[in-house]
């Protein structure tokens, strides 16, 4: 009754004809097996293939229309969660991370790393799937769906015959010679699974004390960027430098006498920067040349301050804004700074947050730096160069006392600021650098 039921049952899929003579129920059944087996395969595979989502390089920014490929986050076969990042492409500007679109597993890399790529093109292949999805074992469900679903049929399989005729091998290679193959297939895989041992360098290749080898690096598409523009800011300004002297006493006492309070209620160090921030944002209303710039034959005057800061990066120097500078406090500036400087150095700067500064700020002082002459960062026609303080010998009423000082120096665009203005700007942020309650009284 069993093999009538398991014959009716694979004609009726078109997997057995009676003019096979001498095919028995078992093998019969076992055909049919292994027939549902691959189509439900075939059928899981098509259907995951017919799913895969190819992410192409994301709009950067309007005027960026590509970058190079600096890194892949995850490799082939990862899974990733919706939004995680993928991929990270280095512009002239900025960083942009390329985040998955959907959870699933990364099937194939469409670009390699320091390749350039463009807006719009293809990136890699993802699998939909839930995140954490490998590959693992089908389910149980999955499983059970190649057996017949016919419930009539017991899935139990009658054992096949034992008689000496039927357990003779068909084929030619007797079952010893089978398990000697199987060991030697095993063996070739150890063989190709184990890591092929590098090439160890010569001791004649290696430096030495004294060598002459050269190293030869890529220069980053933001260090070329930066290149550039300062190359560009010394062959379009007319650039000149003026110089003053600060005394910080009065500052430093402020802040030594309120930084920690305002450490323990606002959570940020009370730094100088704030201080010149403000100061410089006082001086700009005077001498409003200083946040201007030139646009063809005409300049344009600035009835705001966005102050540009500059942050060193191990990428090079970057300058993120912080937005209407004359309306904010010393706290507000110092928190603004902390934010920016962070994301500059996290590579989560924004286009948005370097883009549109009047005037800038450069602190080498925190470097060690004694004097020096800033670049203007173009278009804008001036810049601030903030130096280390140091103890000096200065005369105040008559006497020779010791002073921190910090020197500053003011490079400004002379198509847009005479020496007069110039000046005068440096000496009112010397006045309220020296006297911080001056800012107070300021319009």
């Amino acid at each position: 009754m069993l093999s009538k039921r398991i014959i009716a049952i694979a004609r009726s899929r078109g997997l057995f004809h009676a003019s096979r003579s001498g095919s028995s129920p078992l093998n019969v059944y076992r055909g049919w097996e292994t027939a549902a087996s691959h189509a439900q395969k075939a059928q899981f595979h098509s259907s995951r293939l017919l799913q895969a989502e190819t992410v192409k390089v994301p709009q950067m920014a309007e005027s960026i229309s590509e970058g190079t490929l600096k890194s892949w986050s995850k490799q082939v076969g990862d899974t990733v969660a919706a939004d995680e990042e993928v991929a990270t492409i280095e512009t002239d500007k900025i960083d942009v991370t390329v985040n998955s679109p959907t959870s699933g597993k990364i099937v194939k890399f469409l670009a390699n790393e320091e390749d350039t790529v463009t807006v719009g093109q293809d990136l890699f292949v993802i699998e939909p799937g839930e995140a954490g999805e490998g590959a693992a074992p089908p389910p149980k469900e999955e499983k059970e769906a190649t057996e017949p679903a016919d419930q009539h049929v017991d899935k139990k399989l009658p054992e096949p015959p034992t008689s000496s005729q039927d357990a003779k091998p068909t084929g030619g290679v007797p079952s010893e010679g089978v398990k000697e193959a199987k060991k030697e297939v095993a063996k070739g895989k150890d063989i190709e699974k184990a890591p092929k041992e590098e090439k160890k360098p010569s001791a004649s290749s290696a430096s030495v004390p004294g060598s002459r080898n050269e190293t030869r690096v890529k220069m980053s598409r933001m260090r070329l960027r930066i290149a550039e523009r300062l190359k560009q800011s010394q062959n379009a300004a007319a650039s000149l430098t003026t110089f003053n002297e600060i005394d910080m006493s009065s500052l430093m006492d402020m802040r030594k006498k309120y930084k920690d309070s305002v450490l323990k209620e606002h959570d940020v160090k009370l730094g100088f920067m704030g201080a010149f921030a403000k100061a410089c944002s006082l001086a700009l209303r005077e001498i409003p040349a200083a946040n201007a710039y030139i646009e063809g034959d005409e300049i344009v005057y600035h009835d705001f301050v966005d102050l540009s800061v500059a942050v060193a990066t191990p990428k090079g120097l970057v300058t993120p804004v912080i937005r209407n500078a004359e309306n904010l406090g010393f706290i507000d500036i110092e928190k603004e700074i902390t934010s920016l400087g962070k994301k500059a150095r996290d590579g989560k700067l924004s286009l948005e947050d370097m883009t549109g500064g009047t005037f800038t700020i450069s602190n080498g002082g925190v470097f060690g730096s004694l004097y020096g002459t800033p670049i203007i960062n173009l278009p804008q026609a001036a810049v601030l160069g903030m130096h280390a303080i140091k103890d000096k010998p200065v005369v105040v009423d008559g006497q020779i006392v010791i002073r921190p000082i910090m020197v500053v120096a003011l490079t400004y665009d002379h198509r847009l600021l005479d020496g007069r203005e110039a000046v005068t700007f440096l000496v009112r942020v010397k006045e309220y650098i020296e006297d911080p309650r001056k800012m107070l009284l300021a319009n």
